[in-house]
């Protein structure tokens, strides 16, 4: 089947994260390399209504691989949830003889992607780009690795003063709705207790494993959260309950917060960006359409956008099990 697109938008829609600056990069190249030109799209579905767009070639994202955020802008879109807003993009587009489009994203910009395409049969294909590792179709998003890297650094960091006090310390990590980051880090931070979404741990459990550590000779302890954690309302309100109920700690908490997303992306988030965005444009070409690139058994597979957004991301839970050993 001959190629048909002669132009490729690139944009970045919803929550920034390391190696979306890596992904443009390779959308760009491969772009340049297959003789397509590259248009990128600034401010995610925003830019692309109000035609906020820039011709971009090889040389144009020279140096970027190795920063965190997005060079194209992200922005919310309510505008681009309604058929008006959809239709000012589509005619931007044709307007600007772009023939299919590259988002990286999560699942909302997914869903908003596949809506467009549905309606006005416009290829599109996905990379998945967010901290949380929170999309059906991928062992890994891009960002996740960085993110880890960045947590297990600070509560390295945080060991030494909680080690120095005799302290108790609740760490909040981002995972609203899956626990991947708070689950590998813990492991890999060497935490007394992980405390994610998908289990319900229980605040008596809790209190007799953290009593349990320190009859063992434990001065110190860190419990990594998972934002989403459904034992408490929220950390505070865990600190307050241990504290009421193990008055020999002393206990602090620490929300990471937003610098889990920021930072220069790791190497294998460099390399999953680069392999991401070659599949996602030569997945154009040969003529696949309303999928997400991902990484299956260390290949680049696609899946369709709808299994993308429907599906579960599930955490691995043998690592409990694991965390459980270790902590001992």
């Amino acid at each position: 089947m001959p190629n048909t697109i002669k132009k490729i938008g690139v944009f970045t829609s919803g929550g920034d994260s390391p190696g979306m600056n890596a992904a443009i990069r390779a959308v760009v190249r491969s772009c340049a390399f297959h003789d397509i030109e590259c248009v990128g799209i600034y401010r995610g579905y925003e830019g692309m209504i109000e035609g906020d767009f820039k011709a971009m070639d090889a040389r144009s994202v020279k140096g970027i691989i190795n920063k965190g955020g997005t060079v194209l802008k992200s922005a919310r879109s309510k505008e681009f949830r309604t058929k008006e807003g959809r239709k000012k993009a589509y005619d931007k587009l044709v307007e600007a003889n772009i023939d299919a489009f590259v988002v990286i994203g999560g699942d909302g910009s997914f869903t908003g992607a596949m809506i467009f395409s549905q309606e006005y049969g416009m290829p599109v294909m996905g990379i998945p780009g967010t901290i949380d590792n929170d999309i059906f179709g991928t062992t890994h998003t891009l960002g996740y690795d960085t993110a880890l890297n960045t947590v297990v650094e600070a509560i390295d960091k945080i060991r030494d003063t909680a080690s120095s006090h005799n302290r108790l310390f609740f760490i909040e990590v981002m995972g609203r709705d899956v626990g991947h980051i708070a689950l590998n880090v813990g492991i890999g931070a060497g935490a007394e207790e992980i405390l994610i979404p998908e289990e319900d741990l229980g605040l008596d459990r809790l209190l007799d494993s953290l009593r349990r550590s320190k009859q063992s000779g434990k001065s110190s302890s860190i419990v990594v959260v998972a934002e989403g954690d459904r034992i408490g309302k929220n950390v505070f309100e865990l600190k307050d309950y241990v504290e009421l109920n193990m008055t020999e700690y002393e206990v602090r908490v620490s929300v990471l917060g937003h610098m889990q997303r920021g930072g220069s992306p790791s190497c294998f988030d460099r390399v999953l960006a680069s392999r991401m965005g070659v599949k996602a444009v030569e997945s154009l070409i040969s003529g696949e359409n309303n999928c997400m690139v991902g990484l299956k058994n260390d290949m680049m597979a696609l899946t369709p956008l709808d299994q993308a957004v429907k599906g579960k991301s599930k955490v691995n839970m043998e690592l409990l099990r694991v965390s459980d050993i270790m902590s001992t």
